[in-house]
């Protein structure tokens, strides 16, 4: 038996019955506070500090039934022992459907008193197990909302960094007058951009560790168009997307993937800067596919690179680390269609990593 006593609340309305098994289990390190009316059984209870309940069948004016079925509703309220005089087996089985976790019948002798300690000892065994495992749960449960909270923090700061970087490039692609130079440090702002816009996207998220492509995609298209505006371009960039949640380094991949080829499209589709980039991103079965469309001069990715060709680098590196590469679609010289097709389950967080 445990060391410390074991607080017992018996209901029963028969007075003689329970001074009887108030002694009886005194013997054995339980505490038991013997109540007579239901009512007053359920405010006892109510009030705390049991462990468990020795509930009887018939209390005269109310039923045993009656009080398990209030004490039930309380996740919180102690093991009930249900305990009858009759050797119906429905009252019983009536009794542990309703919530009851053990049953004794009543009998004359040595039987009951054995029958009804090895009902408690089950009954404080079990309830001690299951609010260990009770506790251990809310304490992994505590330790991952800490953790995923953490996580987003960091994102946020990461995020903010990476914007702080940004606008630092920016700052110094306004002061050089070289239109090299300046082209490069706008470009590698738009990468800059790219990762700070999935951090941001993450922070954001209800699930840090998937990302919903449609959505980061669109915001990094967006700012993309204002940064470009900003410096006097004014091209169009049309978005269509259906929803595709991704693993947070895939979705980096596929981000920067997306800002080369429209940036090589803005360069070199339209040397003037003026003219339209479509994007698209959509899903058949286990296929991803996402597109860089335009109307410009045309590209079949044959050919001398134009450029330092470090975009075609990063896309054919990025296009591996997703196992997949780029391609372009015969066109007949009316603009450049830039595909990658992409598996939705290599994409894909396991589906208990998105609940």
């Amino acid at each position: 038996m445990p060391n410390r006593p074991i607080n017992v609340l018996y209901i029963d309305d028969d007075a003689t019955l329970g001074r009887l098994v108030q002694r009886m289990l005194a013997r054995h390190n339980y505490v038991v506070e013997h109540v007579e009316t239901a009512d007053a059984g359920l405010a006892r209870a109510e009030a705390g500090g049991m462990d468990v309940i020795i509930l009887d069948h018939d209390l005269g004016t109310a039923s045993g039934l009656d009080v398990l079925s209030v004490l039930s509703k309380d996740a919180a309220s102690p093991a009930v022992i249900y305990v009858t005089a009759s050797s119906e087996l429905s009252i019983a089985v009536t009794a542990l459907k309703a919530g009851a976790m053990d049953y004794v019948v009543k009998t004359v002798g040595e039987d009951f008193e054995i029958l009804l300690r090895a009902a408690l000892e089950h009954a404080v065994v079990k309830t001690r197990l299951t609010r260990a495992r009770e506790q251990a749960e809310q304490e992994v449960r505590a330790a991952r909302d800490r953790a995923v909270t953490l996580l987003a923090e960091v994102n946020h700061r990461v995020a903010n960094s990476l914007s702080l970087v940004g606008s630092l490039v920016r700052m110094q692609a306004n002061s050089v007058e070289d239109p090299g130079a300046k082209a490069a440090l706008a470009e590698t702002q738009a990468r800059i951009t790219a990762i700070g816009n999935l951090h941001r996207s993450l922070y954001t998220s209800d699930d840090v560790r998937a990302v919903d492509l449609a959505g980061y995609l669109r915001s990094l298209l967006d700012e993309f168009a204002q940064s470009l505006a900003g410096s006097g371009q004014m091209p169009v960039i049309r978005f269509e997307a259906e929803t595709v949640l991704a693993k947070t380094d895939k979705a980096i991949s596929i981000g920067l993937i997306a800002t080369e080829l429209v940036t090589n499209a803005l360069k070199y589709a339209y040397p003037n800067g003026q003219g339209e980039v479509r994007v698209s991103l959509s899903r058949e079965g286990d296929i991803v596919t996402l597109k860089v469309v335009d109307d410009g001069i045309g590209w079949s990715g044959t050919g001398t690179i134009r450029g330092t060709g470090l975009g075609s680098k990063i896309v054919r590196a990025m296009a591996k680390s997703l196992a997949t590469e780029l391609r372009y679609a015969d066109t007949g010289g009316r603009g450049t269609h830039a595909v990658m097709e992409l598996s939705f389950a290599g994409l894909a967080p396991p589906a208990s990593e998105v609940a």
